[in-house]
């Protein structure tokens, strides 16, 4: 019944349409979005090409305000007319496109592709937004844009490169901080131009890079849900222990090595805090971190070979289980990491202070 209602109105509104003016005509495109709006969760695709059909119309005779506002709402709804998404896609203002190029659902990799091939640079940084990305689109992109498609390509957990595109974003970074750091974080860059990515990072990079978590936690997941605080660990025993070895001699990769392996994670953490001199406080969370990143350059910063860190990375207690592509470029990261430089992110990226100690760095 709702269905026939709606068809009788859009039938009468399409009348209008051909001889009302400019005004009115807004005015009608505003009423058929909210009729659509309201009945979309009754509608099917038949019924919803009844809209697409007066819509079509309509969007050719209304403003680019009017059309920004409507590419807002379309790109929310899962059953959007198909061919006014197109349409508002394609469209010539940025504002008009860029709702539905970023989010719609309704727009097939073909048309993303063929706007990517023809229209300009805020076309191509929405596209360069959606939530997944194939090969084919990527590579289109960085052939056209420009250093902000590059970062937030870069920036894009659900975008897959070619060793194609990834070689071009490689070579766009050179001089750009933010594009090095975000193919950095990048769990699939293949291993060869990750080590020039790295070679290419600042210090400053590095240690925010040490820093960093995750960028995107995977669509259609929840974060988990805040536990209970635990109390504090005693280090008093571990850092005494860790003391003697060294008093003795015998603060090597050995025993640090041995105490990944049993568990001791108390001991790793005090080792490490000594070895670095960073506090025990500033040392745990990269142990449980989900990024290696910190935990390497410390391990670096202590002098330890990548045995040794790779034992700690592998056994760290209630992580999941790293991946051998995870653990390979970890160990690209390690090698990569000059000692001179993983001292310094340990000294002035790693520590909760690290912020104001790089800015004193750089005035001394």
């Amino acid at each position: 019944m709702a269905g026939t209602a709606s068809t009788a109105l859009i039938a009468e509104l399409d009348d209008v349409i051909k001889v009302g003016s400019s005004s009115q005509q807004t005015r009608i495109l505003r009423q058929v979005t909210d009729l659509f709006r309201t009945a979309v969760d009754r509608l099917d695709e038949k019924q919803t090409d009844i809209f697409d059909d007066v819509l079509v119309r309509l969007i050719e005779r209304v403003d680019v305000q009017c059309l920004a506002q409507l590419s807002t709402i379309l790109c929310e709804i899962d059953l959007a007319p198909r061919e006014t998404v197109r349409q508002l896609a394609f469209h010539d203002d940025a504002s008009v496109a860029t709702p539905v190029l970023t989010k719609s659902n309704r727009l097939s990799d073909e048309h993303l592709l063929e706007i990517a091939n023809i229209r300009g640079g805020q076309h191509l940084l929405a596209i360069s937004a959606r939530k997944a990305l194939n090969e084919v689109l990527t590579d289109a992109l960085i052939k056209r844009g420009d250093a902000d498609v590059f970062n937030a390509l870069a920036q894009n957990a659900g975008a897959r490169f070619s060793e194609t595109g990834y070689a071009a974003l490689v070579g766009n970074a050179e001089r750009d901080e933010s594009l090095i750091e975000g193919l950095g974080l990048r769990l699939d860059i293949p291993a060869k131009l990750l080590r020039k990515v790295l070679a290419m990072a600042t210090d400053a990079v590095w240690a925010r890079l040490s820093t960093a978590t995750r960028p995107v936690v995977p669509h259609g997941t929840q974060p988990a849900t805040q536990a209970v605080a635990a109390p504090p660990t005693d280090y008093t025993q571990a850092t005494n222990d860790i003391v003697a070895l060294n008093r003795t001699g015998r603060l090597t990769d050995s025993p640090v090595n041995r105490f990944a392996m049993r568990g001791q994670y108390t001991h790793v953490i005090a080792a490490l805090s000594f070895m670095t001199e960073i506090k025990v406080e500033d040392i745990e969370p990269l142990v449980r971190s989900d990024r290696l990143y910190g935990l390497i350059v410390a391990c670096r910063a202590a002098r330890l070979d990548w045995s040794t860190t790779s034992t700690i990375i592998r056994y760290r207690p209630d992580c999941p289980a790293i991946s051998q592509r995870e653990l390979e470029q970890g160990r690209e990261i390690f090698d990569a990491l000059l000692l001179s430089v993983a001292q310094w992110t340990a000294r002035f990226g790693l520590a909760k202070d690290g912020s104001q100690k790089v800015a004193a760095a750089k005035r001394g």
